[in-house]
């Protein structure tokens, strides 16, 4: 599969961010469902006078009720469209776009480069209180209530023996013909001066529900209601647990997306397409 964009065309990237409490997720769906994806494209169209609706590819789709902060998504234009309108894109899609998705960028994009297949890693954050007395209602649409109290140190204990690459099919909702296997790179937990406790997820990529699941694992640590050791037994019987909970969306935001430098974006996106494998293992699906 390449990335060579069809003469007569441009590859441009949008960096962008948006409020997921009303959106049914980033990608497209059936007629009446509201989703960012169609929201951008639609703006698109409009604003570029087009009879044709070009597509978006995104760097992590984000489901119903998640937020984004640093959202990447890549469009192929016709060269004269692009050429035409490329100067007062951004203003354009201000003025058409709703309120609760916001398009910050808009910039031909560098030879190789694919919006999810060059990107090294996704970084999320999950935002929670266990203060007794509830959620700021002005953070509400964006932190969770835990209505326990939470053991930080607990909850980061755990965490270290998730890092790493796994098969986190214990963790995902299982995809047909998709692996579960990826590299956690970071996680671990802070509770800041406003006592809201932020958990910050990174990996190479996400399988679904994987974030808001390890977080619901964690939060049982940190409740005092499982052992430190208990999500990294989860993980190793590969297997999806009863008592492992998905938490809700809303508390959840993907904060930025990585790729390399210019000249390894193409090598990069090649590499994403290949089938991963644990150490001893053959034959998982390609991610």
């Amino acid at each position: 599969m390449s990335d060579e964009v069809e003469p007569g065309f441009v590859r441009v990237r949008l960096d962008l961010s948006y409020d997921g409490k009303d959106f049914s997720g980033w990608a497209k769906q059936r007629e009446g469902q509201r989703t960012v994806q169609g929201e951008i494209e639609d703006a698109l169209r409009t604003v570029t006078r087009s009879q044709e609706t070009y597509e978006l590819t995104v760097a992590g789709r984000t489901d119903s009720g998640v937020h984004a902060r640093g959202q990447v998504a890549h469009v192929d234009l016709p060269e004269s469209v692009w050429g035409e309108h490329r100067e007062k894109l951004l203003r354009r899609l201000a003025g058409r776009l709703p309120h609760d998705v916001r398009v910050w960028q808009v910039a031909e994009a560098p030879a190789g480069f694919n919006a999810r297949f060059s990107a090294v890693w996704r970084r999320y954050a999950y935002r929670v209180t266990d203060h007794p007395g509830g959620v700021d209602p002005l953070l509400r649409g964006h932190v969770l209530w835990h209505d326990w109290e939470l053991d930080v140190d607990a909850m980061n204990a755990a965490a270290e023996g998730l890092v790493g690459e796994h098969d986190f099919a214990a963790y995902c909702k299982k995809r047909e013909g998709a692996t579960t296997i990826r590299t956690l790179q970071q996680l671990r937990w802070e509770r800041g001066g406003d006592g809201i406790l932020t958990a910050t997820v990174r990996a190479d990529a996400f399988c679904h529900n994987m974030v808001r699941s390890l977080v619901g694992a964690l939060l049982f640590v940190g409740d005092g209601h499982r052992p430190p050791e208990w999500p990294a037994k989860v993980l190793e019987a590969r297997v999806r647990d009863s008592a492992v909970h998905v938490v809700r969306p809303h508390g959840l935001t993907l904060e930025e997306v990585g790729y390399p430098a210019d000249e390894l974006l193409a090598a990069r996106s090649q590499e994403a397409r290949n089938k991963r494998t644990l150490p001893g293992e053959s034959g998982a699906s390609c991610c």
